[in-house]
């Protein structure tokens, strides 16, 4: 066990019993319970969380696809529930007897007691620093004992590893260790699958279903792939692996339950087309862009009315590019779902919130939804651009850099992003505002995402980001502590760190990866001054969903 726990005291159990869940695996506060503000610790900071109601117009929806909804969110808190375990334990299986409602609740948000947006400091006493590798090893295992193990099982994906009665490392495979729990969820995708009126969506549920009991996904990805005509859509099983910061082995149970935006998907889909052509376009000698993406990507606008497990916990995904596997990336492409209900939320509530604080008055214009929503989207298709393989045969990208490998691969796609859509910009594909929207808006989202702290990969990426514009002149931090873009560096500068980032990544060589992020993956005591202006004005640092049935409006 890398956590310890204890047994449920009857006070804690009532606590739980009013925050509690509606049925969505999310949290829900109580009113019932007060607890006097001089008896809180300043580390619990459940306030830095906007509530935010996932919704969608279920009326668009036919009566099989709402059938399908209930099993499928069930599903999703079968995932939840796996989450707690991989991260902390038992989501009752609290550190202390004596927590209040406000402990409990953020305890919750964080499945476990490490504040994930704040480096993952412990918010409580007697809890230690939270295990590097979560609990996917044994708390006593080294790296050097990991690596000298021999085992072709030991860097799956989806395998824990534990000690045998002799004290020897096994390798555990999810579905053994998981058995009874993807049993019951593979069934609720068969019932879900036998409502599906789309062959697509039939086909990849029965798929996902039975991935869930063997771990091999690659049949379930290929089938996600060839979904076209769906309404609804859910991602579910192990999908990233952040939070396996010792090595970035092991994958993480996870749901997302989406509507699609069918008139939205339909404007998107075109950009999906141009990987190739944007490859091409990359500013990187050849050999670092000498792969063909897949040319069959999708691209596609969501309402996501449900998270679950990893995403669920800490700093919010607001988009999707899916799956991981390089091999199917290469062969078939992938597919990218952008939250747009969930993005909406976070410009609206966040990040212009963010850029009246820390932008210049006569920048603050720019702000825009088009180029948030348009730079989210990009980022995740610059997902497909670049290698998946190192070009100095140390396997994939992802194998060469181990625990960096999530931090700048999220850098690449942030720097891509913008890249892309300047260059559609420049070929008349993207017309709406202009360069100046992008590049402003860019800077205000960097501050919005920095805000996730160093335990993020999203904001470790974005604190290298923006510390390398402002050493370039690209960004200046002005006399009354607000930020201006300098407009005629940021091509440049763009094309740089773009570049910089794709040879990396080619060359595989992790010491290079990790003296990058110790020098600019920090924040400097200047910015965090000015960050500390945004917890003064009460600017939240993410979102928290109130979910499921009722949300949704379909229960009574």
């Amino acid at each position: 066990m890398l956590s310890r726990t204890l047994p449920l005291s009857p006070f804690v159990g009532l606590l739980f019993a009013m925050v509690g869940c509606d049925g969505s695996g999310g949290p829900v506060r109580s009113n019932t319970l007060h607890v006097d503000s001089a008896m809180l610790d300043a580390r619990v900071r459940p306030e830095i969380y906007a509530t935010v109601a996932l919704t969608t117009d279920t009326t668009r929806l036919s009566s099989a696809d709402r059938r399908m909804i209930p099993l499928l969110i069930e599903a999703a808190r079968i995932m939840d529930g796996l989450f707690w375990q991989e991260a902390w334990g038992r989501p009752d299986s609290l550190p202390s007897k004596d927590m209040n409602e406000e402990t409990v609740h953020f305890f919750r948000l964080n499945y476990g007691p490490w504040d994930r947006l704040d480096g993952n400091k412990p918010f409580m006493d007697g809890v230690g620093e939270k295990p590097l590798g979560a609990r996917y090893y044994p708390p006593d295992m080294t790296k050097a004992e990991f690596d000298a193990w021999e085992s072709p099982e030991k860097k799956s994906l989806y395998t824990f590893i534990r000690r045998n009665e002799k004290g020897e490392l096994v390798a555990i495979p999810y579905h053994v260790m998981f058995k009874p729990e993807v049993g019951r969820a593979a069934g609720l995708l068969r019932e879900a699958a036998a409502f599906a009126e789309d062959p697509g969506t039939r086909n990849y549920l029965e798929a996902r279903a039975q991935a869930l009991l063997t771990d091999d996904y690659s049949a379930s990805d290929m089938a996600w792939l060839d979904m076209h005509n769906n309404a609804i859509d859910v991602i579910i099983g192990p999908i990233e692996t952040y939070e396996d910061e010792l090595f970035g082995h092991k994958a993480s149970h996870a749901c997302y339950l989406a509507v699609k935006d069918q008139e939205w998907s339909v404007r998107l889909a075109r950009f999906a087309t141009m990987l190739p052509e944007l490859q091409r376009s990359l500013p990187v000698d050849d050999q670092y862009k000498a792969e063909s993406p897949g040319s069959d990507s999708q691209l596609g606008a969501y309402d996501v009315i449900y998270y679950a497990g990893d995403c669920n916990a800490g700093g919010k995904t607001i988009a999707v590019n899916l799956p991981n596997d390089e091999e199917i990336q290469l062969k078939k492409g992938t597919r990218r779902l952008q939250f747009k209900n969930a993005m909406r939320a976070k410009f609206d509530r966040i990040l212009v919130p963010i850029a009246d604080v820390l932008v210049s008055p006569d920048q603050r214009k720019f702000i825009d939804f088009n180029s948030f929503f348009s730079e989210v989207m990009f980022h995740e298709v610059a997902h497909g651009l670049g290698i998946k393989n190192t070009i100095k045969g140390k396997g994939t990208v992802r194998e060469a850099l181990l625990e960096q490998h999530g931090a700048l691969e999220e850098g690449k796609a942030d720097i891509l992003g913008l890249f892309m859509l300047e260059v559609l910009r420049d070929k008349g594909v993207v017309t709406e505002g202009s360069a100046m929207n992008d590049y402003v808006t860019f800077m205000a989202g960097i501050f919005r995402s920095v805000r996730f702290g160093a335990s993020s990969a999203h904001g470790r990426a974005n604190m290298m980001r923006f510390n390398f514009f402002l050493e370039r002149g690209a960004f200046v931090r002005n006399s009354d502590g607000t930020y201006s873009v300098v407009e005629a560096k940021m091509r440049a500068t763009i094309d740089e760190l773009s570049g910089i980032i794709l040879r990396l990544q080619g060359d595989g060589v992790i010491e290079e990866v990790r003296t990058l992020m110790e020098e600019k993956g920090t924040v400097s005591n200047v910015l965090q001054k000015d960050l500390d202006r945004l917890k003064a004005a009460s600017i939240p640092v993410d979102v928290v969903f109130e979910q499921g049935l009722k949300t949704l409006g379909l229960v009574p």
